[in-house]
């Protein structure tokens, strides 16, 4: 199939960040696909090597009428798409199938919302359809967005070896913590709760790196912590990372998700909204994540989770008592053990991009 894309950035890179991984998907499995952004310039340090079969084209302009759409257009994320463009869509025959691919959430919206029409009735686009289609982590969702061969690269992944190669010494009592957040309030109190042990933070440039800085000074140091700063890495690199760590944290959406796939202990910094919706999605995500572990576990990560992004969560620290709260060290294995069935869980049902084109198929 001929896949056009859309995606516009916003204040961040997750959004590009998840268009290329799924173009990149898409053309793995012998799809064309033209992705179409307003700001290519991520890509360079992202996927410097490209894709065979995905094309990346500068946002058009609405009266531009130089392209005729493929099978299928994905308006990732609630972008607007040029006028010019639905109109040709419009009075393509057969028309193509128009998605919009939302954003990744655990509330229960998601599988009444996912798969919905939505008729054009008025505009450049009337008479055509669109369709939301919500990736999420049901069978009722449109799924999560993975590589096929992501088990058989995950088997075959030699952490030493990796950090090896890029010349990050670690050394055998370390704990490997990789560091990816907005700006975060939480970060010193983080730092303090590391630094009771051996650990080795490995460092992801912009906010994390600053903040990073700013409380660690130029030694890098606090106690037995100690910083490594990171260079921008590709997706696949920035992958290997996660695999390579016993703690993540990220943020966002892309990053959330591959840390899911790492199967290691994560926190997650959801993006902050202003009227705190932001809340919702991150408790809705802790119910499913934390449904069926012991009751021990759930309450310590939910609870480090809550904190990293300024919440209480059902067990706030006692009065009187400024910090955060990594879950105590004996529950580190179980929590290693509980998302590797987690992803295994997760593994089992189809991935974004299957869900999409078989979508995309059952509606042409």
């Amino acid at each position: 199939m001929d896949w056009d894309v859309f995606c516009r950035v916003v204040d961040n890179y997750g959004d590009i960040g998840v268009c290329w991984r799924l173009s990149a998907d898409l053309a793995a499995r012998g799809d064309r696909v033209r992705l179409w952004t307003d700001d290519a310039g991520p890509l360079a340090w992202m996927a410097p090597h490209g894709a065979p079969g995905v094309e990346i084209r500068a946002w058009p302009a609405d009266d531009d009428a130089s392209t005729a759409p493929g099978a299928a257009v994905i308006e990732a994320f609630g972008c607007r798409l040029p006028t010019g463009f639905v109109q040709r869509m419009s009075v393509r025959e057969p028309p193509p199938v128009w998605i919009n691919l939302e954003y990744l959430s655990a509330e229960d919206y998601v599988d009444r919302n996912h798969g919905l029409r939505s008729p054009q009735l008025s505009g450049p686009g009337q008479g055509l359809d669109k369709w939301f289609f919500y990736p999420g982590f049901t069978e009722r969702s449109g799924g999560l967005l993975h590589e096929p061969d992501l088990e058989k690269r995950l088997a075959a992944f030699n952490a030493a070896q990796w950090l090896q190669a890029q010349g990050i010494e670690r050394a055998a009592s370390e704990r490997c913590v990789s560091v990816f957040c907005y700006a975060n309030p939480a970060l010193p109190a983080l730092l303090d709760a590391l630094s009771a042990a051996p650990t080795l933070l490995l460092v992801t440039p912009g906010l994390a790196a600053r903040q990073v800085r700013d409380q660690l000074g130029s030694a890098g140091r606090r106690g037995p912590l100690r910083a490594h700063y990171l260079p921008a890495l590709p997706q696949t690199a920035y992958d290997h990372l996660l695999w390579s760590c016993d703690l993540n944290l990220v943020r966002g959406e892309d990053s959330f998700v591959r840390a899911q796939w790492a199967g290691k202990p994560f926190l997650w910094q959801i993006y902050p909204q202003d009227d705190r919706a932001h809340e919702a999605k991150l408790a809705a995500f802790n119910r499913r994540f934390l449904a069926d572990t012991a009751a021990d576990l759930a309450a310590a990560v939910e609870r480090a989770a809550m904190e990293w992004n300024g919440f209480g969560g059902r067990n706030p620290p006692p009065a009187g008592r400024a910090g955060f709260a990594l879950p105590a060290p004996a529950l580190w294995p179980p929590w290693r053990s509980h998302c590797d069935a987690w992803r295994a869980r997760l593994l089992a049902r189809p991935d974004l991009a299957t869900a999409l084109r078989a979508f995309v198929l059952e509606r042409r």
